[in-house]
């Protein structure tokens, strides 16, 4: 008789600068693999992660969700105490033992059975971040600028790409994706202390597409192509008439959106 698994959260951060990305590689350490491989220790069985989506090479994450299934109860507040079984603070203790400094586990959530971390998630957002001066507290959390910017026309341009949905010219070639159409609900430029910070919501993105939007932007504020020429990158949908991507280590993933209908409990 088949074992019956619960389906759980687990909400995330980490710092992307020495892994290969989210998605588990041969050959290259990565985050999924480093958090497998710990919650199968912790959990006394095989476990399998499943992610939000999935972040590039050094790219960093403050908020990342993944979903999981256990023949484990993870003893939640509000749950079911006659079905309590392991500890929830006491879970998250251990695995947080286990994967070193540039991960954090911050807590589980209970889920319904057919719950999903990438295609029930509703919005994500993502900063960028600037900076203009040589900091080396700032190398791997930013890219350094050396020229003035025009942010009143970076963010006309940013406007202009919030009325389109393709977005083929900034995404990678030969992905494995059945549409290349997003919906941006905010994409604009803000001075954050010393730094400019670029913050981009939509419903899903692209491979890539946050950095090669970034880069042609930036070809907007050097002067390089006007905010007008934009509207023909985009009309192109071909990725070599965009800008060029920027580096990955200023690149934040920050938020996930799910409908709270899929939640059981909220921890």
């Amino acid at each position: 008789m088949e074992t019956t698994k619960n389906r759980y959260f687990i909400e995330l951060a980490y710092k992307g600068t020495n892994f290969h990305g989210w998605q588990v590689q041969e050959n290259a350490i990565t985050v999924q693999e480093v958090l497998n491989k710990a919650l199968s220790i912790v959990l006394r069985e095989d476990i399998e992660t499943l992610g939000c989506g999935r972040t590039d090479t050094g790219v960093h994450a403050t908020d990342f969700f993944a979903h999981f299934d256990t023949i484990s109860t993870i003893k939640i507040t509000g749950s079911d105490k006659r079905k309590q079984e392991i500890d929830h603070d006491r879970l998250v203790r251990s695995v947080n033992s286990l994967i070193g400094y540039d991960i954090a586990v911050k807590r589980f959530l209970a889920v319904k059975p057919e719950a999903h971390a990438r295609f029930d998630a509703t919005a994500r957002s993502y900063e960028y971040h600037l900076y203009f001066e040589k900091d080396p507290f700032q190398l791997e959390f930013g890219y350094l600028v050396k020229n003035n910017l025009n942010v009143h026309a970076m963010n006309e341009a940013a406007k202009v790409m919030m009325t389109y949905t393709d977005f083929s010219c900034f995404s990678k070639s030969n992905t494995q994706t059945f549409t290349n159409n997003c919906k941006i609900s905010r994409a604009e430029w803000v001075n954050v202390g010393d730094k400019l910070v670029f913050y981009i919501t939509a419903d899903r993105f692209l491979r890539n597409m946050v950095r090669a939007i970034v880069g042609t932007l930036l070809d907007v504020g050097r002067g390089a192509i006007t905010f007008e020429e934009v509207h023909k990158i985009l009309e192109s949908k071909n990725r070599s008439e965009a800008g060029t991507s920027v580096p990955a280590s200023g690149l934040f993933l920050t938020k996930i959106e799910y409908p709270e209908t899929i939640f059981l409990v909220r921890g």
